[in-house]
């Protein structure tokens, strides 16, 4: 049995060489569609794997890290400005998308908020913690600011837990006002940032062309969309198996915002686990997404799968997928449209 490991590990590690070695081939479909594939990291000293699987860009930074690493003291504004101008050193030539602070919830909830909430995934977290307790929030933003002038239109930033276009409204009105007192200290910064939205909540999805034209991209978040769409909590084991990112709820809804998107103009991205699932892919790229974002293992499976794949194709797949009716109807049908290919890649499907 330890000789049977063994020699699945080694094929592993064989495999992974192989897709490495493709890592910085473009990420095109066969019949020319072209898709940006980015990586999702916690701290700089993930960006050597960034690079090395083929990343172009980061198109999540968990901001938050630099406060978990940091607790129970804050990092001040040089520290954070580092950070940031690391990121975009790191990746000259593409855009990095550095999230504000999501905070609250299950993270660091005693030391912002003083004691705990009875339910912390619906109450003060992400964009509304960062709007009621401003402080720490000015001092991120001074920090962005800063380290835009690096690349003004490389930086993006992203809102998390937006549910309305008032908040939006709020973050823009917040980045102006540091804008304009950064200037009066004589800092170099940019006339204007990136700023997009985060599209977690069902409320985002279902107002998607209201914050289309209030934000220069979405990133789709699909672990909370799905978590907030299906009311399952997925770290909860009696109800984990109700977690279904291919229910049909989530699928019309990823439709809705990307279709959204693609009529105002802007990017969007996807930046949740389902962007890193191979069974995912087809019928992500046949909606319409054209940014995808994950850990940078994934990376090199998914660009290998993309560049096997025709748009075309994924286009018929992805508007089947959107009649079925369950989510078991929908894993069947794409593991029976893609099983040979799967197969030919070498790509393994968990169950």
């Amino acid at each position: 049995m330890v000789q049977v490991y063994r020699l699945r590990a080694e094929e592993h590690r064989t495999r992974q060489r192989e897709l490495l070695r493709l890592a910085h081939l473009p990420s095109a479909t066969l019949d020319g569609h072209q898709v940006r594939l980015a990586a999702n990291i916690d701290l700089p000293h993930e960006l050597p794997s960034a690079h090395e699987a083929g990343a172009e860009g980061i198109g999540l930074f968990r901001s938050e890290f630099i406060f978990i690493r940091s607790s129970p003291r804050l990092p001040d504004e040089e520290e954070q400005l580092d950070t940031y101008s690391q990121l975009l050193d790191s990746f000259p030539d593409h855009a990095v998308t550095v999230r504000t602070f999501d905070l609250g919830g299950k993270k660091l909830a005693r030391e912002l908020l003083g004691s705990p909430e009875t339910n912390p995934v619906l109450g003060l977290r992400g964009v509304r913690l960062c709007l009621q307790k401003p402080d720490f929030f000015r001092v991120q933003i001074r920090a962005l600011l800063r380290a835009a002038a690096r690349g003004p239109e490389r930086l993006r930033v992203m809102v998390p837990l937006v549910s309305s276009v008032e908040e939006i409204r709020t973050v823009r009105v917040l980045f102006e006002r540091l804008r304009a007192e950064l200037v009066a200290e004589g800092h170099a910064v940019p006339k204007r940032v990136v700023l997009g939205a985060m599209i977690e909540v069902p409320a985002a999805a279902l107002i998607a062309d209201h914050l289309a034209r209030e934000v220069d991209f979405f990133s789709v978040g699909t672990n909370d969309l799905t978590q907030y769409t299906l009311a399952v909590d997925r770290a909860n084991e009696q109800v984990s198996g109700l977690y279904r990112p291919f229910h049909p709820a989530l699928l019309r809804l990823l439709d809705r915002i990307i279709s959204s998107g693609r009529r105002a103009g802007i990017p969007v991205s996807l930046c949740g686990e389902m962007a890193g699932d191979p069974l995912a892919v087809p019928v992500l790229v046949g909606l319409g997404l054209e940014e995808f974002s994950m850990h940078p293992q994934a990376l090199p499976v998914v660009r290998n799968l993309v560049r096997a794949l025709s748009y075309r194709e994924a286009r018929r797949i992805a508007q089947r997928a959107l009649t079925l009716p369950t989510a078991k109807a929908v894993e069947e049908y794409l593991l029976e449209q893609l099983s040979g290919l799967l197969s030919h890649l070498k790509v393994r499907i968990r169950p």
